[in-house]
């Protein structure tokens, strides 16, 4: 499986890193090692002085789809969950000046913590509000209404170039509200009054 991400997919998000936005979704990927087992802390990286937390609505792949139209993207997922997108802002700050990939601030191990799937069914994928807590306080809170870029576009827009398959996520993009966390901190995402990750910092 792999771990597609999309940079950039809310407006107000891109204004506070002084980022302009796109005309097509900025997508980049992670491994499986990126994700956390079961009840596992994230724990810290030695590399980093300055890991942020980015909270996104995550969508699982349930087939496979190659060039996908947009009309049929909804055929193509029936699960949502939250993820967290850990970014080594220090690191990532010293690639973008040099002009390189970000992979490394991004794509390390225990950097997409995914939180317990659910039905997509009773939602609406275009009004779906979603949030982070850490410490009990509510640092992060977005509505997919607010994406540059819907789900649906996004899974037709990357199918047209990488080929999608069963248990690939994609991670949709986070809102403003971004932030460092601490050794010590514990984090829990939502979907709706429902939480789905609970991510302990050690």
């Amino acid at each position: 499986m792999k771990i597609i991400c999309v940079g950039r997919n809310y407006a107000a998000h891109a204004r506070e890193l002084n980022n302009k936005t796109e005309n097509q979704p900025v997508i980049f990927m992670k491994p499986e090692t990126a994700l956390i087992a079961a009840r596992q802390p994230f724990f810290y990286p030695e590399f980093s002085n300055d890991i942020h937390h980015e909270v996104e609505l995550v969508v699982r792949i349930n087939k496979v789809g190659k060039r996908i139209a947009e009309r049929f993207a909804h055929k193509y997922y029936d699960e949502i969950t939250v993820g967290i997108d850990f970014t080594a802002r220090d690191v990532q700050q010293q690639l973008k000046s040099k002009g390189l990939p970000w992979e490394l601030a991004k794509a390390f191990d225990s950097s997409a913590p995914v939180g317990n799937l659910i039905s997509n069914k009773e939602y609406d994928m275009n009004n779906i509000d979603f949030s982070l807590k850490i410490n009990g306080e509510v640092r992060q809170k977005g509505n997919t209404s607010h994406m540059l870029f819907s789900v649906d576009h996004i899974i037709s827009f990357v199918s047209h170039y990488v080929t999608l398959k069963k248990g690939d996520l994609i991670f949709t993009g986070t809102p403003e509200g971004v932030g460092p966390v601490q050794k010590g901190d514990h984090l829990e995402a939502f979907i709706g009054d429902q939480k789905l990750l609970n991510v302990k910092i050690r």
